[in-house]
C-alpha cells in the first residue's frame, strides 16, 4: 500500500504559516485591547461590533467575537475552502484567547488615555499590520476578512479597499452607543490606517521580480534556479551589439523574498555575470498568482446557429 507522505517543504510552509497567523493575531490583539478599547475607538469587521455590544450591552468583546466569527466561517466553508478555512479558525481562535487574557490583567490599564488620535493610529498599525500578516499566510482574523478573502478570490480588487467598504456601516453606527462624533471621526481614522497597512503588507509578501542574466555558464545557474529556489528559467538568444558575440540570456521570474537566493547562487557560479533585476507589477500562473477575470455567461445570439 502506497504511503503518503508530507514533504519537508510543506511541513515547513504550513509550520510558517501557523506561526505567522499566531504573530498576526496578537499583533491585532495588542492593537484592539491595549490602544483602542480603552480609550473608546471604534475599530471595524466583527472586532468593531464586538466593541459596540460590550459599550452598549457590556458584554465581553471575546465571547461575542467568538460567536459572530463561528458563524460566518460556517457560511464562508464552500466558498473558501477547507484550508483557508482551517488557519481561519485557528486565528480566530488565538485571538479569542488573547483577548481574554488581556482583557482580565490590563483591565487597568489606559495607554495614550488623553492622546486619543495617537492612541488611534498606534491600534491602526497593530491592527493593520496583523490581518494583512494573517491573510499573507493563507489565513485570518475572520470577519470582514472573510468578505475581502471572497472577493479577491474571483476579482483583482484590493483587500484594504474591500475591508474599508465593508466596515464605513460599523465604524458610523458606533455613534449610537458613544454619542461622539469625535469618536466616530476616529474610527474612520483607524480604519483608513489599518486598510493601508494591510495593503503593504500584502503587497510586500506577494512582490515579484524579474531577472535578465547574461553569463557564459548560464546552463549551471539555469539548473540551480530550477532547484532552488525552483523557479523556472527561459533561455533568449541574443547578440551584442558592440562587440557582435552571440549570447545566452537567461530570463527569470521570482518572488522578491527569493531574489538573495538567486543572487547568491550566480555570485557562487559566475561573479562576472551580467544581472538586471526589475520590479514587475504582477505575475500569473504557475507558481505565481491566479488570474482573476470577470466571468462572461452571457453567449452571443447567434450562438449555435449556421450560417445557410
Amino acid at each position: 500500500m502506497k504511503k503518503v507522505g508530507i514533504s519537508k517543504n510543506t511541513l515547513f510552509r504550513e509550520i510558517r504559516d501557523y506561526v505567522s497567523i499566531a504573530i498576526a493575531m496578537l499583533s491585532y490583539c495588542i492593537g484592539w485591547t491595549l490602544f483602542l478599547l480603552p480609550n473608546d475607538i471604534t475599530t471595524g469587521g466583527v472586532p468593531g461590533i464586538s466593541s459596540i455590544i460590550y459599550w452598549g450591552l457590556n458584554i465581553p468583546v471575546n465571547i461575542t467575537y467568538f460567536i459572530i466569527n463561528a458563524i460566518l466561517l460556517v457560511i464562508a466553508l464552500k466558498i473558501l475552502g477547507l484550508r483557508f478555512c482551517i488557519k481561519t479558525i485557528y486565528g480566530v481562535i488565538v485571538l479569542t484567547i488573547a483577548t481574554s487574557i488581556t482583557t482580565q490583567y490590563t483591565k487597568d490599564l489606559h495607554l495614550l488615555h488623553d492622546q486619543p488620535f495617537m492612541a488611534s493610529v498606534l491600534g491602526a498599525v497593530f491592527c493593520g499590520c496583523g490581518v494583512g500578516l494573517g491573510l499573507s499566510s493563507n489565513g485570518s482574523s475572520g470577519g470582514t476578512d472573510i468578505i475581502a478573502a471572497v472577493i479577491n478570490k474571483y476579482r483583482d480588487i484590493s483587500l484594504g479597499r474591500v475591508i474599508l467598504l465593508c466596515d464605513i456601516i460599523i465604524i458610523s453606527s458606533s455613534y449610537f452607543v458613544l454619542h461622539s462624533w469625535e469618536k466616530v471621526i476616529y474610527g474612520y481614522v483607524v480604519l483608513y490606517i489599518t486598510a493601508f497597512c494591510v495593503d503593504q503588507v500584502v503587497n510586500s509578501m506577494r512582490r515579484s521580480v524579474q531577472f535578465f542574466i547574461i553569463s557564459d555558464k548560464y546552463e549551471e545557474i539555469g539548473n540551480r534556479i530550477n532547484l532552488n529556489p525552483h523557479r523556472g528559467c527561459t533561455v533568449i538568444n541574443a547578440q551584442g551589439f558592440y562587440s557582435g558575440h552571440s549570447v545566452k540570456m537567461l530570463f527569470v521570474l521570482a518572488k522578491k523574498r527569493e531574489s538573495s537566493v538567486i543572487f547568491q547562487l550566480i555570485n557562487e557560479i559566475d561573479p562576472k555575470a551580467f544581472v538586471s533585476q526589475s520590479a514587475v507589477i504582477g505575475v500569473y500562473g504557475a507558481g505565481f498568482d491566479t488570474f482573476k477575470v470577470k466571468k462572461n455567461n452571457k453567449q452571443p445570439q447567434n450562438a449555435g446557429q449556421i450560417e445557410n
